[in-house]
């Protein structure tokens, strides 16, 4: 059919696309467009409607030069450099585009990336505007050979299940209007694309009217709180349906980084709550009687207004109700008036238990704690002035010193006898930073010289941390534990149960169990006293991490590991220092207590992170610490009759500067009875996180094979209903795997949980290893747990000229690539990284030039393997390697400063199986390929697999 005008129904127009060499078919009424003619169904031939330009064949994309032996002119500039512009270095150019895209409502998504073909990279790409597509902002300067196939029939435009996509695809809010529309991917023939995982997750689309305001800050931003799914199902019905588990992901206290603008402080006295359900007024409540009563968005409770709701009490005049911040914004902070308070606000108060056992002196990790303590006590928050510090030392017996402000020098008091815990001085133990900080600075100066000497082996971690409870329960705070060797006199004292026989068996969960009832029962007196306990352990021997990281567990606490740690080695001092240094400086929020609420019909049916649940819906936590996740799981136990529900978040809390606060975080959701919306709006970050607190925690009750066995199961089980209810394949067997395109990353992120260390198939990974890892998946916020789940993979030799150099926002980062070792060239210099390490692997054929440029080496047989500190140089291609590995340290929420190991492609087998462990889309040992993942979800959806 050549002529596409032919037989073309009303209200259809054909639009010859050049790039594309497609005609578009748009229906005006609807803007629907799709490639096929729809009077007839097939596809024209190429030939352009008069009046339009002729199709011409775009130009074949130019080779680019690769960098490796025999082509190395193309790095060093030589005689045919004009062809052949130098890789990494400033005049090198992106590849060459071909191809549009396309912006059509209605249309289906469509990447495109070019097919492998040897030493030659090519791009070309095809978009429509899906949601994901528009938010990723093509073109897209991605040379990634594999990276995306065209799609399969009858998924995209204008196929049978896009069609299928619009008929359940009708929204029910906004007037009947469609927000967004659902599109569906076959995740055989779509790899997985990195830069999905920068993506907002799905809008909210509220029904009109629903917020009092217009303000875009209304709801709050996903980094605070977001849902496993944006359209909040009306029933439990739809819920089990869709198999997508429900769940909030909070982060209270995210770090507010600069150009971000703060929660906004309300200082009236008036607190405006709902009698009944005692939630607080935001954007998403009702004035009714003419603005003197307000209803409650959670229970429809009627409230008065106060009557100095609407004066502003700052400036004594009249103010205007409608740019009140809790109206106005999702995340504000009230300061609490006096009922709020139990006792006068607290100061912060920091008592650090220093190990100065024999190993521990050895190490270094003495003197690196003190000289930390002693540069960041200026950081330590003090505003106020009321900042108290105590110092106790330990190894088989305790020490005590006491200082006084008329004397820089302390006396030290000996606790030897263990068994009896108690306080040799009742004062002058705890003592304030200001009045005696000469007496401080002193004792944290001579502290490593005084046990120079120390020969004494064992650790009685446990008396010394009961003699810092004593010394700081009266008044709550932190105690700060540094230990570099098993717990092994007195209370709480461990045995090595490290037995490498039982690893990788059903056995193995046992040691990730507490070993001792004592640090359990002990983190939960310590919780009913406003005690948290942050735990830094250093040991080169088994520490028994599983038990030592239940007393911040239960604390609210975090567990940092430094296994091996030596301070000789520069990497391990300066990675130290920086963490200790950010965990010193950081604001806390003390005394604190956590409480969810939600809409009627919605209930909190399981909590998982560092706290302690006083009772059914109160979590306890004596200090909140910035940057650490919660996830909740919800259960809907009524039908919700509503338009749209509201989750709300409310710590009361101290803050370090000793002001009573209560900091709010308000989100609306609509709620949907049509099963494709739920699939539309599902967040796939927010439901990899609830996954991998689902999974730890079912590690320690059942078995480490169970966990990973529900992990699974939960992805084919959301697979399946899709499957069933979205594509025209029903229950039937398909030869395609349907998800909806953002979702499409959620199988790689299954994956990655499945191939991390906390959860992992393995015999060989040590249970202090697995156990911090575990720790890191229940505590780290969706920015940090993504990259530790699925890492990020950079080509840095042959990186966009401006990747490394300083933007509008800061350093341009490279683009990632997919996780594959297929990815990797032996001439090549490349980056692996998961927010806790870098990798950077340096291929066997690399160019002396490169080596010369980043290493100040003169070949690659002089580079040596291992943890390292990378030169800055003297040339532009070492400075943007050095500024990408840089923002890499700095780019995401947290303290932590990862080490940098150099790993050469035919350097030390462990070390490159470290490094390739990242590469999740490979297959390692018993665990499976990406590809072949995908394969076996198939047979399971199929039903072939059980």
């Amino acid at each position: 059919m050549a002529d596409p005008n032919q037989q073309l129904p009303p209200g259809w127009t054909a639009e010859w696309e050049p790039d594309n060499q497609r005609y578009l078919f748009v229906e005006t009424a609807t803007g629907r467009a799709q490639w096929e003619h729809p009077g007839t169904g097939a596809v024209p031939e190429p030939v352009a409607p008069t009046g339009s330009p002729p199709p011409t064949q775009p130009a074949p994309p130019a080779k680019r030069r690769q960098y490796a032996p025999g082509q190395t002119q193309a790095y060093y500039g030589g005689a045919d450099a004009a062809a052949a512009p130098a890789y990494g270095a400033m005049g090198a150019q992106p590849p060459n585009l071909s191809g549009g895209q396309l912006f059509t409502p209605g249309l289906a998504a469509e990447n495109k990336f070019a097919q492998q073909q040897q030493q030659q990279q090519q791009q070309q790409q095809q978009a429509g505007p899906s949601y994901y597509s528009q938010q990723r902002g093509e073109p897209d300067y991605i040379n990634a050979p594999g990276y995306g196939q065209p799609p399969v029939a009858g998924y995209g435009a204008g196929g049978g299940v896009g069609q299928l996509a619009d008929q359940f695809g009708q929204m029910g809010i906004n007037g009947g209007q469609k927000p967004f529309q659902i599109y569906t991917t076959n995740l055989l023939t779509s790899p997985p694309d990195p830069r999905d995982l920068e993506l907002p997750p799905p809008p909210i689309q509220l029904p009109s009217g629903s917020c009092l305001t217009n303000s875009p800050l209304a709801n709050a931003h996903h980094s605070y709180q977001r849902s496993t799914v944006n359209s909040i199902p009306s029933s439990s019905s739809i819920v089990s349906k869709s198999k997508i588990p429900l769940g909030l992901i909070i982060t209270p206290y995210r770090t507010v980084k600069e150009g971000e603008e703060p929660v906004p402080v309300v200082a009236d006295t008036i607190i405006a709550r709902c009698r009944r359900c005692r939630t607080y007024i935001n954007p998403y409540v009702q004035f009714i009687d003419g603005g003197n009563r307000w209803r409650c968005c959670m229970c429809g409770m009627s409230n008065e207004v106060p009557q100095l709701f609407d004066w502003d009490q700052t400036r004594n005049q009249p103010g205007d109700r409608w740019a009140r911040a809790e109206l106005t914004h999702a995340v504000v902070e009230y300061v609490a008036p006096t009922e709020y308070m139990v006792r006068p606000p607290q100061p912060a108060v920091y008592i650090f238990l220093i190990d100065v056992s024999h190993s521990a002196i050895q190490s270094g990790m003495v003197a690196t704690a003190t000289r930390t303590i002693l540069e960041n006590l200026d950081r330590l928050p003090n505003e106020d002035q009321r900042t108290k510090v105590a110092i106790i030392a330990y190894d088989t017996s305790v020490y005590f010193f006491s200082m006084s402000p008329d004397s820089p020098d302390c006396s030290m008091l000996v606790m030897s006898d263990v068994d009896d815990v108690f306080l040799p001085k009742p004062n002058d133990l705890l003592v304030n930073l200001g009045e005696c900080r000469a007496a401080v600075e002193s004792l944290l100066g001579r502290l490593n010289d005084m046990f120079a000497d120390n020969h004494t082996i064992g650790s009685a971690l446990g008396p010394a941390i009961q003699s810092g409870f004593k010394l700081i329960s009266p008044i709550g705070g932190k105690l700060v534990v540094l230990s570099s060797s098993l717990p092994s006199i007195g209370a709480g004292s461990l045995k090595n149960r490290e037995d490498p026989k039982i690893l990788g068996t059903p056995k193995e969960s046992g040691l990730l169990q507490t070993a001792s009832p004592f640090y359990k029962s002990f983190a939960i007196e310590c919780s009913r006293a406003q005690v948290s306990v942050d735990m830094f352990l250093f040991s080169a021997a088994y520490q028994d991490v599983a038990t030592l990281a239940c007393l911040p567990h239960y604390t609210s606490g975090q567990t940092y590991f430094y296994p091996a740690f030596n301070a000789a080695r520069s990497e391990d001092a300066v990675k130290f220092a920086h963490e200790f240094g950010e965990v010193l400086a950081m604001p806390i929020m003390l005394e604190a207590v956590m409480r969810v609420r939600a809409t009627r019909g919605i209930r909190m049916s399981s909590f998982h992170g560092n706290f302690f649940v006083r009772s059914t819906d109160l979590l306890a936590m004596p200090a909140v610490p910035q940057d650490t996740s919660y996830a909740i799981e919800l259960q809907i136990e009524e039908t919700i009759s509503s338009p749209f529900v509201v989750f709300q978040t409310a710590i009361l809390h101290t803050t370090c500067y000793g002001e009573r606060r209560i900091r709010v975080i308000t989100t609306a959701y609509p709620t949907t009875s049509n099963l494709s919306e739920v699939f539309a709006s599902a967040d796939q970050v927010a439901i990899a996180t609830l996954l991998a607190n689902k999974a730890v925690e079912r590690t320690i009750t059942h078995k480490l094979e169970d966990a990973r066995d529900a992990v699974q199961s939960k992805l084919v089980e959301i697979l399946q209903a899709y499957k069933t209810s979205m594509t025209t394949a029903g229950a039937g067997a398909s030869a395609q795997l349907a998800i909806s395109e953002n979702m499409r990353m959620l199988p790689v992120l299954v994956l990655g949980l499945l191939k991390n260390v906390g959860i992992r198939q393995s015999a060989q990974i040590p249970p202090d290893l697995r156990a911090y890892a575990q720790a890191l998946l229940t505590s780290l916020p969706s920015q940090l747990l993504i990259p530790y789940i699925h890492p990020t993979f950079y080509s840095l030799h042959n990186m966009l000229p401006e990747a490394g150099t300083v933007g509008e926002h800061g350093v341009i980062m490279p683009l990632p690539l997919p996780l594959t070792s297929e990815r990797l060239e032996r001439h090549g210099l490349f980056l692996i990284e998961d927010g806790q390490t870098l990798f950077l692997w340096v291929g066997r054929d690399a160019v002396p030039q490169l080596i010369i440029d980043v290493f100040d080496l003169p070949n690659y047989e002089t580079l040596r393997g291992g943890k390292t500190t990378l030169p800055l140089l003297d040339n532009p291609f070492s400075q943007r390697v050095n500024a990408v590995i840089q923002k890499t340290r700095e780019m995401r929420r947290g303290v932590y400063h990862p080490h940098l190991y150099i790993v050469k492609e035919d350097g030390e087998p462990p070390l490159r199986l470290w490094a390739l462990s990242g590469l999740i889309q490979d297959r390692a040992d018993v665990l499976p390929s990406y590809q072949q993942f995908i394969g076996q979800l198939k047979d399971k959806v199929n039903g072939s697999g059980y």
